[in-house]
């Protein structure tokens, strides 16, 4: 009698993948909305300096926030249309639209 084999193990894929669009739309609206300076603040412990500082913020660059949501969505549209939608690939790193 031969003896069993054990079932094969599946493994996860080691890689993940980051939209570019979503990326560059967070980091665009951290920098307009002032969050980490908020956030420091707030870590400093003055939670209502850094909501206040960071609600005059955002009252403040509003139409460039408003800009950028725009052109996320359009960006997000325009690339349903690209077949591979893959911009980078570096290790377990994919950049993707």
């Amino acid at each position: 009698m031969a003896p069993r084999r054990k079932a094969p193990r599946r493994r996860a894929k080691r890689s993940f993948n980051i939209s570019a669009i979503e990326a560059g739309t967070a980091l665009s609206l951290a920098q307009s909305t002032g969050f980490a300076s908020s956030l420091q603040q707030a870590l400093n412990g003055d939670i209502s300096g850094a909501v206040n500082s960071m609600s005059s913020t955002v009252l403040a660059n509003k139409s460039k926030i408003i800009g950028t949501l725009g052109a996320a969505a359009v960006a997000k549209v325009a690339s349903k249309g690209f077949a591979s939608g893959t911009l980078a690939k570096l290790g377990p790193l994919r950049v993707k639209l």
